[in-house]
């Protein structure tokens, strides 16, 4: 993986190239980044370009020997550490058990979040932890000789499932064996222990915009411009969320929207059970998505109302959407349905009946646009 595989993150690769070539590359470095951002492929992409045998100014070269394998996730000199399970009842499981696994996820999500290895080895339920035995690991793998290359390194994605078990390498972190390099690929500090926190130096991985996640989207997943906008708006930075998102974009989420408008201020109760019949059939997935969407769209309203039609990246077909939604509601409504339908998400992830929900959900967002109406009247 080379850094021109990565999207965006311009500034921090720069960063990265430049501990190199200024020799300032510290033992162990601890990339920070929300879910999306790229923080585990950005790190597999520096590890590339550190051992590169023929790498230009800012670049690894893709085509020498150590390249190759790097690309493959076969470097003998590239470790990784990540949650795992048990195979069977009293097992004590380590990365290496997981190795073809892991490559095959890397190949095809290399930014998925921790749910997705997890599914992708049939987790289910059960809880994905690095173990002691996995720190035993760790201290065997680094206490031998590099095979090929100059540079020992050790990926660690998702510190958070350490526990009191990384207590065990506090030591080798701190002081490793001799061009060893750690690098801790998080999501949340909060939840990595402050021993391990205070011995490393942090990079910060920032969120995507907008326009690059769309540009990814059309680019990689041969998404429409508008397509992608849209879907670069509710992922709202995170590249995993808008493909998950783009898989599940079968629906025209608009025209479901109007529906339902209608039936609220124009239909009749017919009209309205007839659509939560509808909507009902969806399944849990697409429901999420349709309220996302809804509260995408009032969010769009009110950047148009204080930033004006050019002042961000809007989709035609949303731009005018949202000014409809400007026209019956004004920006303290729109703020409580965006409350409202947070609130059915959330149930719906519990398992709240559909239909029920969205009856309820109904005749409070009705209560909520007509108020409108009545303001008005007096």
């Amino acid at each position: 993986m080379r850094f021109s595989d990565i999207i965006g993150q311009g500034a921090t690769k720069k960063q990265l190239v430049e501990m190199v070539s200024r020799n300032r590359l510290s033992h162990a470095l601890f990339f920070l980044g929300k879910e999306g951002t790229g923080a585990l492929p950005l790190a597999i992409a520096f590890a590339q370009y550190i051992l590169c045998e023929n790498k230009s100014e800012g670049e690894s070269c893709g085509v020498c020997p150590a390249c190759k394998k790097s690309a493959a996730f076969m470097h003998p000199d590239i470790h990784y550490s990540f949650p795992v399970i048990p195979k069977k009842s009293g097992d004590k499981p380590i990365s290496s058990d997981y190795l073809p696994e892991w490559r095959e996820f890397l190949s095809g999500l290399p930014y998925g979040n921790v749910y997705d290895w997890l599914q992708s080895i049939q987790a289910e339920n059960k809880q994905g932890n690095i173990t002691t035995e996995e720190c035993n690991d760790i201290f065997r793998k680094l206490a031998l000789k590099s095979f090929e290359a100059e540079y020992k390194i050790l990926i660690l994605w998702m510190p958070e499932y350490l526990g009191v078990a990384g207590n065990k390498l506090l030591k080798l972190i701190e002081e490793p064996p001799e061009k060893t390099l750690f690098i801790l690929v998080a999501e949340n500090e909060e939840k990595v222990l402050g021993t391990i926190l205070s011995r490393t130096q942090l990079v910060k991985i920032p969120a995507l915009d907008n326009q690059q996640v769309a540009q990814a989207l059309e680019q990689r997943a041969g998404l429409t411009a508008d397509t992608a906008l849209e879907l670069a708006a509710l992922a709202d930075g995170n590249y995993r969320e808008a493909i998950h998102l783009a898989g599940h974009n079968a629906e025209d989420w608009q025209s479901y929207l109007r529906d339902w408008l209608n039936a609220l201020l124009k239909g009749g109760n017919i009209m309205l059970v007839k659509w939560i019949e509808e909507v009902s059939k969806l399944g849990r997935e697409n429901q999420k998505q349709f309220l996302y969407y809804f509260n995408h769209l009032l969010g769009q309203s009110i950047r148009l109302r204080i930033l004006g039609p050019e002042g961000f990246p809007i989709s035609d077909k949303d731009r005018d959407f949202a000014l409809r939604l400007n026209k019956i509601t004004s920006v303290s409504q729109q703020e409580v349905i965006v409350e409202e339908l947070d609130k059915a998400a959330y149930y719906i992830e519990r398992n709240a009946n559909p239909k029920m929900l969205f009856h309820a959900l109904s005749i409070k967002l009705r209560h909520i646009i007509q108020q409108k109406t009545l303001i008005l009247a007096g």
